[in-house]
């Protein structure tokens, strides 16, 4: 089995804007009831995302308009 880690890329990305948008918070359950289990390496990172969050260094925001401009990221 080759897991995706598509959890660790929506966390990237979250990092990467130091902002936690609904998309993408909504795109990691997605991922997360699709796969019904959570590998290390995606723990980790929200296990990261959440220590981030908690310290203040990562932004709960209501919508994400901005990011759906940005050609390199593509659709949330």
């Amino acid at each position: 089995m080759n897991p995706s880690h598509a959890i660790r890329l929506l966390v990237e990305k979250a990092l990467y804007f130091k902002r936690l948008t609904p998309e993408i918070e909504a795109a990691i359950n997605r991922e997360l009831t699709r796969l019904g289990y959570i590998s290390d390496i995606d723990y980790e990172a929200l296990e990261l995302l959440m220590d981030e969050m908690d310290a203040g260094r990562i932004q709960l925001v209501p919508r994400a308009s901005f990011l759906n401009q940005d050609p390199l990221l593509g659709s949330l």
